[in-house]
């Protein structure tokens, strides 16, 4: 069956029904609001093999020709959230040694998988990418006749014929996605003095400039208002709630250098989550260290309630996979800022075995 799909160029019709399952985004979101949820499709298990066998040729038609953009992060092998932020953290602390500023802008698609449209992405594969022949036969079946039912609560919906976007959930819905936001990579690397960095639908602009260059961050201006349009004409649209701005200066420069970027001071933030962690304007692990203590003195109210084991699991939970994600960013910070880590997994160390604060901490950390 699978042969034959990938022979004649065909997908059969009910490996492209869907049942849409929504998860809430976040738990603290409100389930009354659509826009709360993602649409998770659950496909027949069979179509996701066909998809497999189609992505591992997929990939290594791009590989070969090398055709991805480079600092697109997302869905990616060898790739992930911490090269992104490994790059762009880099950057930015090599930016402040040469005694530069950096205004870095957070940008987020709103529904972004779910407004593709089928007529653009198959003309992205044939001219942009070369993809021809039974091949692009093959994709246009992929994307065409797509349905989808509802499910919820054990209530099922009417099928719906799915006119647009690539589903969530399927294997072949990302990499077809980073196919068509390509040429915003493109547009951005015209402008120059901007640096960007792409994970699956987060972009990040970042400027960096000394006192007498202001003149760069124009060019963040007009780079922005062209990603505007060209959204527009791609049927996405920014998610305008969730731009964020952060600053990377010394606190007296902040005020003039926000006169420079009136057009983004709505959304300028002493802090912001990039990718799950937390930069500021210092660049700093102080917020942190900050968030593992509340959580430990969150965790401390609990020891007496739970065995040995549970407290070990819910300190994993909250305090050790902070530590641990993306931890290759640890290596960019001088030693203060690292025994400020330090002092974190030493308190989590006492909590666990009961340990005085006063007491010895290297056999404490040495028995576990």
């Amino acid at each position: 069956m699978i042969n034959t799909s990938l022979h004649t160029g065909s997908v059969p019709s009910f490996f492209k029904q869907a049942i849409v399952e929504p998860i809430l985004k976040k738990p603290q979101l409100d389930p009354s609001l659509p826009n709360s949820y993602r649409p998770i499709s659950k496909l027949p298990f069979i179509s996701k093999i066909l998809e497999k066998v189609v992505l591992e040729q997929l990939n290594y038609f791009l590989d070969k020709n090398a055709v991805m953009d480079t600092f697109q992060s997302g869905f990616r092998k060898l790739h992930s959230t911490e090269t992104a932020l490994l790059r762009v953290s880099s950057d930015i602390l090599m930016a402040a040694d040469s005694g530069e500023d950096t205004v870095l802008v957070l940008l987020d698609l709103s529904s972004a998988f779910d407004t593709v449209d089928h007529s653009i992405m198959i003309n992205r594969l044939e001219n942009l990418f070369g993809i021809t022949g039974v091949v692009l036969k093959w994709f246009i079946s992929y994307l065409s006749e797509r349905s989808f039912t509802v499910c919820m609560n054990h209530v099922t919906s009417e099928s719906t014929v799915l006119p647009c976007g690539v589903p969530q959930g399927s294997v072949l819905g990302p990499i077809l996605f980073l196919l068509y936001v390509f040429p915003l990579g493109q547009i951005i690397k015209r402008y120059k003095y901007i640096s960007y960095h792409i994970y699956a639908d987060d972009i990040q602009l970042y400027c960096s400039f000394k006192m007498s260059e202001f003149y760069k961050l124009s060019n963040l201006s007009n780079c922005l208002t062209e990603i505007n349009k060209w959204l527009y004409d791609n049927f996405l649209q920014l998610n305008s709630d969730k731009t964020e701005t952060l600053i990377i200066a010394p606190d007296h420069m902040v005020p003039e250098i926000r006169q420079h970027i009136s057009f983004l001071d709505p959304s300028v933030k002493s802090s912001l989550r990039n990718l799950g962690v937390i930069f500021d304007s210092s660049m700093s692990l102080e917020q942190l260290v900050r968030n593992c203590f509340y959580h430990l003195q969150n965790i401390s109210k609990l020891r007496l309630m739970v065995s040995k084991l549970e407290l070990e699991m819910i300190i994993h939970a909250f305090i050790s996979s902070r530590l641990d994600y993306c931890n290759g960013l640890f290596t960019c910070f001088n030693k203060s800022a690292l025994n400020r880590l330090q002092t974190v997994q030493n308190a989590a160390a006492r909590l666990l075995t009961g340990t005085k604060r006063r007491s010895h901490i290297t056999p404490v950390l040495a028995s576990l």
